[in-house]
């Protein structure tokens, strides 16, 4: 498929969590199935699929509906993503801050059991990520326009990207320029774009977006939970997702949930959910 990187045109069935095209989603499925990959029936497995907190019930029941009468599945589980990642610590209770490609949501989650009333979501993630880079590269003189080129830049911020301590001391410092090779060969200079860009986690208003950043989605999330439990989840913090893996995220957590907690409740422990996955954790349940 690299090969052909330009002349395809990617498209997304999801949408910040939420499937978009089920026609694009089921075919995913069947690759899955195939060959290629698993190699098995799909009447013969049970399936587990996750999901983001707070996604509408139809979603939930397309899903059921696709996998029962399209692909036969003898059973579906459908978990809420940020449980599977707290079980995959050694944990029932705690809070699970979780940033993929579409979504960001902190769960609060007590004795394995989510609260609805604390959860707090927001649709900015890697996706926006990648495209406020996209932007910035503009900006230092590179220009990506198609889909299949969009990915070149998401693979860009997956290996160039991390959040700095102060980024306006690294900007005025002139850090050196990291090379990447293109897919063609050439060669790109990324300067500060690659601290710039995830900033946008913190900082959503950077592209005009009025949503709230990742430490304020946690330390509200724990404010919105009962008192007697804000302590406890304080001293439980699962980072989640492939948009929590840049370098200095754990830090910028921890500074901003402080900021945004009282004295008597600073964050005690603070974990980069790393290794174990949502998938792995529900597979052993």
């Amino acid at each position: 498929m690299t090969e052909h990187r330009g002349l395809l045109t990617i498209r997304y069935p999801m949408e910040h969590g939420v499937v978009r095209d089920w026609n694009d989603m089921e075919r995913i499925w069947q690759y899955v199935y195939s060959k290629d990959q698993l190699q098995t029936f799909s009447e013969e497995h049970p399936v587990l699929l996750t999901e983001a907190p707070l996604n509408p019930s139809k979603n939930r029941e397309k899903a059921a509906e696709v996998f029962f009468e399209t692909f036969n599945v003898p059973a579906l589980f459908i978990s809420m993503q940020a449980v599977l990642s707290l079980y995959a610590t050694g944990r029932t209770t705690g809070v699970v801050l979780d940033s993929g490609d579409g979504v960001t949501h902190a769960v609060p989650i007590y004795e394995g059991f989510a609260m609805p009333h604390s959860i707090m979501r927001v649709d900015i993630a890697g996706r926006d990520v990648s495209r406020y880079l996209r932007l910035l590269l503009r900006k230092e003189g590179a220009d990506f326009h198609t889909s299949a080129e969009f990915e070149v830049v998401r693979t860009i911020k997956e290996r160039a990207c991390y959040l700095s301590i102060n980024p306006q001391k690294d900007e005025a410092l002139e850090t050196e320029k990291v090379q990447y090779t293109l897919p063609d060969g050439s060669t790109l200079d990324v300067g500060p774009a690659r601290f710039r860009a995830p900033e946008l986690l913190f900082q959503p208003d950077l592209v005009g977006d009025e949503s709230e950043g990742l430490h304020e989605v946690l330390a509200f999330a724990i404010h919105k939970s009962d008192m007697d439990l804000r302590r406890t989840l304080f001293s439980n913090i699962v980072l989640s997702g492939g948009s929590t893996l840049f370098k200095g995220t754990v830090g910028e957590v921890a500074a901003g949930s402080k900021a945004q907690s009282s004295r008597h409740l600073r964050p005690l422990a603070l974990w980069g959910q790393q290794c174990a996955t949502p998938i792995t954790s529900g597979s052993t349940q």
